[in-house]
């Protein structure tokens, strides 16, 4: 038995206006998605608890058997996994968003010219147009180089505007510098959820972490090039904002847990470190973006590759959607879930049925990214589950949308449904 989770990161919405009021899900052409619907099982699940952020850290390794408020510990830690940074255990990790900065009073982009207080600036852009993984590395180098703040920090460039700060002997850190109390627990605030806010009123509680946005923005803001950038009409990547915080986690293997071997394809650091963790082999895909214009022949090729070799479960993270989502793109976030269902679904269905492998998919996303909102919300999505050794009668009308899963099975704990899915438990 082959195993196939197709995950379609933020796929799930809410009624879209420009769509008729049908959600990305309800109105893409998914003939392949919806062909296993028809002859399989459809129902919802709440990814995470509702006390838990609908992160992709937290809903990921959820999905993936793990109950995320046992083995979460924060995003930026899991990222650090994948880039193959060393943590003590008294290190923290923060993510470190290449973002970009606007003045009010010009409706620009801050550059070295602006008068603005750097605190009454506003959050425009969380990945500076989707900024390239090279020009963004050049940016990092310079912040490292001129930063100097501690040599306890230490910054590491990632992919596109995904970055991370190290920070050594964090509790030894902050107390030299006077950090103390209860804002050292404070959860720090995403960019990509306050967008049009003030910088001010969105900094670290930390005074010595919101001295190191600040101190990025004076470096950063006459960059060369951001001003590059600005000229061919995109936006520059003038500060780095900081979240995701957290300590080295401790995982346990997934192969240990379910006894079957598996792998991770994906473009995003953090879904690798969550492999790299749990002793998941990771695919690395030339030209795999975790954008709309991913590889998805290159996707597919290596999952169909890692069948070949023996593998048992592939994990294929799809970040398109998402992406869509949070840049509010209905056209871009249906286009998406068109060539994941044509590019990526159907040549792996076709290799199963030619080599006769008898095989389970598992499709869903791991939250909602609503394109008129912009940002995660809480709420059960959909998932499917199909099996080709026992295909239920065929329901044309059984199709993977939001509205018909809520008919069908619930997981009220997201964490259970890979031993579904798997072991046939529930």
């Amino acid at each position: 038995m082959k195993y196939l989770i197709l995950l379609l990161d933020g796929g799930a919405d809410e009624p879209i206006s420009s769509l008729g009021n049908k959600t990305a899900f309800e109105f893409a052409n998914l003939t392949n998605i919806n062909r296993l619907a028809s002859l399989g099982e459809v129902g919802s699940i709440f990814t995470v608890a509702p006390n838990i952020v609908p992160s992709s850290d937290a809903a990921n390794l959820a999905i993936m058997g793990y109950d995320p408020q046992i083995y979460l510990t924060g995003r930026a830690p899991l990222e650090a996994i994948s880039l193959g940074i060393e943590m003590g255990d008294t290190d923290m990790a923060y993510r470190a968003s290449t973002i970009t900065l606007l003045d009010p009073h010009t409706g620009k982009p801050a550059d070295e010219f602006t008068s603005t207080k750097y605190e009454d600036l506003i959050i425009a852009d969380y990945s500076a147009s989707l900024i390239t993984t090279e020009e963004a590395k050049e940016l990092i180098d310079e912040l490292r180089e001129k930063i100097k703040c501690s040599k306890n920090i230490e910054f590491y460039a990632g992919v596109s505007y995904r970055h991370l700060m190290i920070l050594r002997c964090a509790e030894e850190f902050f107390s030299e510098n006077g950090e103390t109390g209860s804002n050292l627990s404070c959860r720090l605030k995403t960019p990509q959820d306050n967008i049009g806010k003030r910088v001010g009123d969105c900094l670290p509680e930390i005074s010595t972490l919101a001295d190191i946005q600040k101190k990025s923005y004076e470096i950063l803001k006459g960059s060369k090039i951001n001003k590059d950038r600005v000229k061919r009409g995109l936006n520059p990547a003038n500060a780095v904002w900081l979240w995701g915080e957290g300590i080295k986690p401790n995982l346990p293997k997934f192969k240990d847990k379910y006894g079957i071997s598996a792998a991770v394809i994906s473009a995003v650091d953090l879904i690798k470190g969550i492999a790299i963790g749990l002793d998941m082999r990771v695919c690395k895909v030339e030209g795999a973006t975790g954008t709309l214009d991913t590889n998805y022949d290159g996707k597919c090729a290596a999952a169909i590759e890692e069948y070949r070799q023996g593998t048992q479960l592939v994990y294929m993270h799809m970040e398109g959607p998402d992406e869509c989502g949070h840049q509010g793109d209905v056209t871009g976030k249906v286009e998406s879930l068109e060539r994941i269902d044509r590019k990526i679904l159907c040549p792996i269905l076709e290799y199963f049925k030619t080599n006769n492998i008898d095989y389970k998919v598992l499709v869903l996303p791991d939250h909602k990214t609503p394109v008129e909102l912009r940002v995660h919300t809480k709420g059960e999505v959909p998932f499917l589950i199909y099996d080709s050794t026992s295909e239920k009668p065929c329901d044309e009308n059984r199709k993977f949308t939001e509205e018909i899963a809520k008919r069908g099975k619930t997981f009220k704990n997201g964490y259970e449904i890979m031993d579904y899915f798997v072991r046939n438990n529930f």
